[in-house]
Parts: structure tokens; C-alpha cells; sequence
């Protein structure tokens, strides 16, 4: 549960801070497509990461490692899917964008487990 906090915190802090840079410091500097791309990564990335705080404070009602695989898929869409489009956007490198499909599959599993958990145990 704890980890899932923190990293609650840590990405909420990222989300803010590079949507503040994608906003001020790539203004002028990546097309319009790019500065979408970035914000798209910002958003993918505090809407998940409300999804780890509610993980982690359902973790104390419901123990399963349903939970515990949910968190960790969150995480790994997070850093896939926003990670990705974080490095696509800047540079147009279309490796990256070829990874963000894995992100999104990654939140998809991660929404499906959370599901699969609450609708087994609450």
C-alpha cells in the first residue's frame, strides 16, 4: 500500500512539473502535434495516477494480489504510455510512439483487475 502512495506522489509532482515545462518550455519550440502529444502524456499520467492513490487506499480494505498487480500495471502504463509520448513528442522518434500502445494495454489491465478485485470483494 505504502509504495503506491508514494508513487502516487512522485507521479503527481512529475505530472505537474513536465505539464508546466510542456506549456512554458516547449512553447515555440515543438509543433502543435507535439505540444498534444505532451499534453496527452500529462493527462495519461495524473489520471493514473489518482488511480494508484485509490488502489493503495483500497489495498487496506481489499487484500489481493489483484490490487497489488493493478498498482504495478498503472505503473508500468504510466512510464510506457506517458513515458513514451514524454520522449515521441520533442523529438518525433517514431520508436517511441510505437511503445505507447504497450502503455495503453498496460492501463487497460490495470483498470481490469481493479474491477475484477472490487467486484470479488466488496
Amino acid at each position: 500500500m505504502k509504495i503506491f502512495l508514494i508513487l502516487g506522489v512522485l507521479n503527481g509532482f512529475l505530472a505537474v512539473a513536465l505539464g508546466a515545462f510542456g506549456a512554458h518550455g516547449l512553447e515555440g519550440k515543438v509543433s502543435e502535434k507535439g505540444l498534444s502529444q505532451w499534453e496527452k502524456a500529462v493527462d495519461y499520467q495524473m489520471f493514473h495516477t489518482m488511480a494508484l492513490f485509490v488502489t493503495a487506499l483500497l489495498m487496506s480494505k481489499i487484500q489481493t494480489g489483484l490490487m497489488t498487480g493493478a498498482g504495478w500495471f498503472f505503473v508500468a502504463g504510466i512510464i510506457l504510455f506517458s513515458g513514451s509520448l514524454y520522449a515521441y513528442a520533442p523529438t518525433g522518434i517514431k520508436t517511441f510512439a510505437m511503445i505507447t500502445p504497450l502503455g495503453g494495454l498496460s492501463f487497460l489491465i490495470g483498470w481490469i483487475l481493479l474491477g475484477y478485485a472490487i467486484i470479488k470483494h466488496v
